[in-house]
């Protein structure tokens, strides 16, 4: 295992960019034949392409994420989301659930690549509350039929 990460980190270190992506010079093609295939370099060249594409990902989706729960965030104020309930928001009520159950699931997955500490989450946490909530307190108000009654247990 040590040999192919030494293969990667000398592909990575020797390795520029190009109009398709990362290529290797062919002096560096030529030096790593020596100890190498053809096919184990251009198997490392690819896992190097696909780590700073995945690496460029999580850059991306980090900053849009943190954007997003910023935005979102904002309908957690209360008298915004008396707003967004009343159909006056830029977006339907139905799209901001959406935007913040997709938003909330790459949050979680973010945690596990970011070094520092991910954005405030106080008012989007509070959207997502609202949003579990929206509903259930006027079914509860008004004995929905979704509301079940408590059962009687028969007796033994």
């Amino acid at each position: 295992m040590g040999r192919i990460v030494d293969l990667c980190g000398e592909v990575a270190a020797a390795a520029d960019d190009g109009p398709d992506g990362l290529v290797l010079p062919a002096d560096a093609w030529d030096k790593l034949r020596a100890d190498w295939s053809d096919e184990e370099i251009e198997d490392a060249l690819a896992f190097v392409k696909d780590s700073l594409l995945q690496s460029e990902l999580v850059e991306a989706a980090d900053s849009l994420s943190a954007r997003l729960v910023e935005l979102l965030g904002s309908w957690g104020d209360p008298k915004a989301w008396a707003s967004a309930v009343e159909g006056h928001a830029s977006l339907s009520l139905d799209v901001i659930d959406q935007l913040a159950r997709r938003v909330d699931r790459l949050e979680e997955v973010l945690e596990a690549y970011r070094d520092d500490q991910g954005p405030d989450r106080r008012s989007f946490d509070e959207l997502r509350r609202r949003l579990m909530d929206h509903g259930i307190e006027s079914e509860m108000a008004s004995g929905s039929p979704g509301e079940t009654e408590p059962r009687d247990e028969p007796e033994e």
